[in-house]
């Protein structure tokens, strides 16, 4: 009996996409797919954008230490809620770690997760991301809304406007958001 090639064909399928389940492969295509249908992020019209007006926002940084928010005050900032656990996040953070190393030390990022520092160090090893983390203290408040559920994203002027603000997963290492940013650091 021959084995025809749409039955030989449908049974690789069938595997493949069991593969997305039940392997490591799957995992790794699935960020695969995150990163190639994310865009670059919302950016909110300028007779829409809103200003932060308080900045006094207690957080902890990759050293657990205690610092307040108030020292971004007139910079450039990236505010992005991640978590590890969330595969959107991890596929989004590439794009981050990108735009960290154009622009570390021209503006300040605040990579902002809820999880406690042992899990958050371990996926920033395994996954080599080297910008700096920061701590969210839960139940403090905070200079901008806090999402239930990461991803989330705020690109703010050194107004304390919100120029960009993102729901969702985003490629953050487009020509919009450089463009932007550049325009930004020009009028310092």
């Amino acid at each position: 009996m021959a084995i025809k090639k749409k039955t030989v064909f449908n049974v690789v399928l069938i595997l493949f996409i069991l593969s997305f389940f039940v392997t490591p492969i799957g995992h790794y295509g699935k960020l695969l797919l995150n990163r190639i249908f994310s865009y670059s992020p919302y950016v909110v019209d300028v007779d829409e954008r809103r200003k932060i007006t308080d900045y006094d926002w207690r957080l902890k940084d990759e050293n657990w230490d205690f610092f307040n928010f108030e020292k971004s005050k007139g910079n450039i900032v990236l505010i992005n809620f991640w978590a590890s656990w969330r595969l959107p996040s991890e596929a989004e953070l590439v794009s981050i770690q990108k735009l960290y190393d154009t622009y570390k030390g021209k503006m300040d990022f605040y990579i902002i997760t809820n999880e406690n520092r042992p899990p958050a160090e371990e996926f920033m090893t395994k996954k080599e991301f080297d910008f700096p983390v920061t701590y969210l203290i839960i139940g403090d408040k905070s200079a901008v809304k806090v999402p239930e559920k990461p991803p989330y994203s705020y690109l703010i002027d050194q107004e304390g406007y919100i120029v960009i603000e993102q729901d969702g997963i985003a490629n953050w290492n487009t020509s919009t958001v450089t463009d932007i940013i550049d325009d930004l650091l020009a009028k310092e």
